[in-house]
């Protein structure tokens, strides 16, 4: 346990890239991960796991079958397990993750995103 506090600002700065989550923290179990998207993610489902989001800068939009979720800065919302998503940025947005540690982001490995800890 660092007795650091993380700057989530200072982490972003470190990185350019996009759809690739940064492991910034962790607590019991979940990592805590920021990420820059813009574009549209893929479709997809965690079938154990909800998916958290929280909108930093920018704006998201969360496309279900049932209906889009549109979240701007400092806005949150859970998909919950088993729920078909697909994450849609018009602009470059940050955002904070938090997902159980080793789970990919895509429910699928051999479609996630790779995971790096900054």
């Amino acid at each position: 346990m660092s007795e650091k506090a993380v700057n989530l600002a200072e982490k972003l700065s470190l990185f350019s890239e996009r759809w690739s989550p940064k492991i910034v923290s962790g607590f019991n179990g979940n990592d805590i991960m920021v990420v820059k998207v813009k574009g549209e993610f893929n479709w997809h489902s965690h079938p154990d796991t909800d998916d958290f989001f929280l909108v930093l800068k920018g704006r998201l939009r969360i496309q279900m079958r049932e209906g889009d979720v549109v979240l701007g800065p400092g806005e949150l919302y859970v998909v919950p397990k088993g729920v078909e998503h697909c994450p849609l940025a018009e602009e470059e947005t940050h955002l904070l993750l938090i997902e159980p540690a080793g789970v990919p982001n895509t429910g699928d490995p051999a479609t996630a995103a790779v995971k790096s800890r900054i």
